[in-house]
């Protein structure tokens, strides 16, 4: 078992009116100087930006935003921008995060040359109801029935005036091409699915129902132990390694207490990332210091963010939705421990 270090708290909320509420949920991107961090952001109310603060070495905090660098704009974002993941693509910086407007929770991007001026892309995901999801997808293949139960709210049509859609949240883009094409997970609860364009453009109301048509074939990992039965979904942007696609997601179990949130670890194919082909049985790490088990959400470990210095994969995450801490741990022990555990 690979010995995983909390390093601690690297980042709390301040007095600043956008972050008053607290800070989590950072994705982070490492340029060879600096590690950047863009993380959501809360103010009262529980509405959401991105902050952003520059970090010299994987702990150290050098410079912090006094403002947010992306805030809500349009109205399919109107109540807020949350939990954000970056990678770059090409020459581009891909920074994908979840849109919510009161209602619906959905994927959306926005792109970047520099890191610093972002232009927004919309809603990358289906904008699929229920009724509409069931229609297309049960004729041809079954789904677990918890599709139902997590997602059983949609069987509303409209609520405050909004068209109620299936919420898909955690889009995640694999840092750069694959055979040339572009690759991202997403989530509708409760299993990690997965896509793959030639382009974005591809992303088209007849490519989604397609989609739909095969959705047993886009499923790439279901919930397989005790901590994380109750649902997974997507959390650090995957790693490229010579043994494969090294992915920390998010699983979580419930109790008398609530919902567990922990960071969890599988391998995917190098060459084809839509096979998973090892995963640790238990919990890479889980929340078991204070700071992750009191807070705005107790019992919370949300790893969104991930850079690797020399052996060491430092993990950035959301502790208990209200701080951002960091856990490290030896890359080389960690890939290790997977190829014990293939599927």
């Amino acid at each position: 078992m690979p010995e995983v270090r909390k390093e601690g708290v690297i980042l709390v909320k301040t007095e600043l009116g956008f972050e008053n509420e607290g800070v989590l949920n950072p994705a982070a991107i490492d340029d060879g100087e600096y590690i950047h961090l863009f993380y959501r952001a809360v103010r009262k109310g529980n509405y959401s930006s991105i902050g952003y603060c520059k970090l010299k070495g994987p702990l150290q905090v050098q410079e912090r935003g006094s403002s947010p660098i992306l805030s809500p704009e349009f109205a399919y974002e109107s109540h807020g921008i949350e939990d954000p993941r970056i990678v770059q693509i090409d020459d581009l910086y891909y920074l994908s995060y979840t849109a919510y407007d009161g209602t619906n929770a959905l994927g959306a991007l926005a792109t970047s040359t520099n890191l610093i001026h972002f232009e927004k892309k919309g809603i990358i995901v289906p904008q699929i109801g229920y009724a509409a999801f069931c229609q297309l997808v049960k004729p041809a293949c079954e789904v677990n029935e918890k599709y139902l139960r997590y997602n059983e709210n949609g069987r509303l049509s409209e609520k405050n005036g909004v068209k109620v859609l299936m919420w898909d949240k955690n889009v995640v883009f694999f840092p750069g091409r694959i055979n040339g094409k572009i690759y991202f997970i997403h989530r509708i609860k409760p299993d990690i699915q997965i896509v793959s364009v030639n382009e974005l453009s591809e992303l088209t109301p007849e490519f989604w129902n397609n989609y739909f048509r095969h959705f047993d074939e886009h499923i790439l990992m279901t919930a397989k132990y005790a901590h994380e039965v109750s649902y997974i979904g997507g959390g650090c942007p995957p790693i490229k390694t010579d043994e494969g696609w090294l992915l920390i997601y998010h699983g979580v179990h419930d109790t008398i207490d609530g919902f567990v949130y922990s960071a969890c670890a599988a391998l995917l194919d190098p060459e084809d990332p839509t096979k998973e082909i090892a995963r640790l049985p238990y919990p890479l790490f889980q929340p078991d210091q204070r700071w992750e088990v009191t807070g705005e959400v107790n019992n919370v470990c949300f790893p969104t963010g991930a850079v690797v210095h020399d052996d060491t994969l430092y993990i950035y995450y959301g502790a208990a939705d209200e701080q951002i801490a960091c856990a490290s741990v030896s890359l080389k022990e960690l890939i290790s421990e997977l190829l014990i555990n293939r599927l």
